[in-house]
């Protein structure tokens, strides 16, 4: 291994908790000498009922006559499911394994007891399936699929069982963050369906730390992507549903987990787009988590209330609003320090809707693969946001990793205005600043370096794929006819394509806008 490459590990490494280190460690070495057995548990007794309504979301359609689609990629099985199926990556592998089709509206009580039998029939063989992740999302789906339709049958719940043992043997305390939350979540499902004192024990307590430690004070999920913010928010949901319709443990976590669903819920109000949209920051795609509407409505039907106007702050993100516009930026840092897995290159990047459009956006993301794509909508130039010569403002890599990382070192804000500083160019010697101050009709976004350089200064502003037409002038750009955006300062612009994510695994055509600049530059977008 090179310096380059050590360096680069060391400055990944180096944030690790004690904890992730040690579990990575552990499991590595016992599973070397140890196999759990995945056969089903023989149980003694029958599993008590429990109740599981129909007011949940319902989760999109991906199984149809033996054919799966998930990341909009679609593989048909004519006689046996390979449930280790891997042509289309670890992913999609993955989503095979969640069962989350189980909780589809278009599926019947025999299509789905069909798909359960299926992996019953493979339990020996399964890989992915019997990692602790895919573990926590299935026995969830399969506890609410089982509990809706009043099916007992010791088999399958000796084998959920036998599952949950392997999860209470690995949970993710090597990664943390939402997998561990998840983790979490599904073993209190496992604790009210099995009736089960240990399962419980170990659910409270990963509940009552994590979400503490996981949910920042302005409600936001500390790995900031508003996607996973909406897929935990609905688990919690859920959480909050089945404690309310059992009586087993006397709703003893019931207020604690309101709580921080109406915190998380005010936060994803402040976000949220009119038109219903989120910002599609860090890792957040399209058609992956609930929409925004379908976890408000949810959460009526949970009788939850949360802050209409909820100020934003912890999280490092802004949102400002009037009757024509909304501002989103990101004037903070990449957290947690821990595990950035799907954080971005992304210091100082702004989104802008007027008129409830999209106008300027993030690219967004469409593929988990380790491949130059991901790398790619991860890097600075995919953000609308300021890169030195080819220098990355943090130092994204290996798919889910980040050494160096940019940091905010100054910050000040108004009503109408926000400033910020970071630190991502010091090996240059360079301080980027980014001002927003947002007036009636136009905002105004101030960069200035610290210093000159004689490496190329660029500003990105990437536009969603319905803006038809970007007429270049001398110093300005008209947007549409109707969009005027004007530069102040030496400056010089060139319009490419870039393709935006609608999805894991489809993209569209876009416009992107360069301007480079000579350390200073003014735009301002008139609207």
């Amino acid at each position: 291994m090179d310096r380059r490459k050590l360096t680069l590990l060391f400055q990944t490494l180096k944030y690790l908790k004690f904890r992730q280190v040690y579990y990575r460690v552990f499991y590595l070495i016992r599973n070397k000498f140890f196999k759990y057995n995945k056969a089903h548990k023989q149980l003694e007794t029958n599993v008590p009922q429990i109740e599981w309504g129909l007011n949940e979301i319902f989760f999109h359609n991906s199984f149809s006559n033996h054919s799966f689609s998930f990341l909009n990629i679609p593989k048909e099985f004519n006689q046996t499911i390979d449930w280790n199926f891997s042509d289309f990556g670890k992913l999609w592998t993955y989503n095979l394994n969640y069962f989350d089709f189980l909780n589809q509206k278009e599926i019947s009580q025999n299509q789905g007891l069909q798909l359960i039998w299926a992996y019953i029939k493979d339990n020996n063989n399964l890989k992915d399936g019997i990692e602790p992740y895919p573990i926590s999302l299935r026995g969830v789906n399969w506890v609410k699929f089982l509990s809706k339709y009043k099916i007992k049958d010791q088999t399958i719940d000796g084998v959920l069982y036998g599952h949950y043992s392997i999860l209470l043997q690995n949970i993710e305390y090597h990664l943390l963050a939402n997998h561990l939350l998840e983790n979490g979540f599904s073993l209190l499902f496992g604790a009210y369906y099995f009736q089960d004192e240990s399962m419980y024990k170990y659910a409270t307590k990963i509940l009552k730390t994590e979400l503490k430690e996981q949910l920042l004070s302005d409600g936001a999920h500390f790995e900031l992507s508003p996607m996973y913010h909406q897929i935990l928010l609905h688990r919690l949901l859920d959480c909050i549903a089945l404690i309310e319709q059992n009586s087993w443990k006397q709703k003893q976590l019931l207020t604690f987990l309101k709580n921080k669903a109406s915190l998380m819920l005010s936060w994803l109000n402040s976000v949220t787009y009119r038109n219903g949209n989120i910002p599609m920051v860090n890792d957040s795609a399209y058609n992956i988590a609930p929409t925004s509407k379908e976890l408000f409505n949810y959460a009526k039907r949970l009788h939850l209330k949360w802050e209409p106007n909820r100020k934003l702050k912890e999280s490092g993100y802004r949102k400002y609003n009037n009757d024509t516009m909304e501002l989103f930026v990101d004037v903070g840092n990449i957290e947690p320090t821990y595990q950035p897995g799907h954080a971005h290159s992304d210091t100082l990047n702004f989104e802008l809707y007027i008129k409830q459009n999209p106008i300027i956006v993030d690219t967004g993301i469409s593929t988990y693969e380790k491949n130059a794509f991901r790398q790619k909508e991860r890097a600075t130039s995919a953000h609308n946001t300021v890169q030195i010569g080819d220098y990355e403002q943090s130092e994204i890599w290996g798919g889910f990793r980040v050494g160096r990382r940019a940091r905010i070192i100054k910050l000040e804000e108004h009503e109408t205005m926000v400033k910020a500083a970071h630190n991502g160019y010091k090996k240059l010697g360079i301080i980027h600043e980014r001002q927003f101050v947002t007036e009636t009709n136009s905002i105004i976004i101030n960069d200035s370096l610290s210093k000159k350089t004689k490496r190329s200064q660029k500003a990105y502003l990437h536009f969603h794929p319905n803006i038809n037409t970007i007429e270049i002038k001398k110093h300005s750009l008209v947007i549409d006819d109707n969009i005027n955006i004007e530069f102040k300062g030496d400056m010089d612009t060139k319009l490419s394509e870039y393709q935006y994510a609608i999805g894991f695994n489809k993209t569209q055509k876009a416009s992107k806008v360069t301007i480079y600049f000579d350390q200073e530059l003014e735009t301002k977008i008139h609207f």
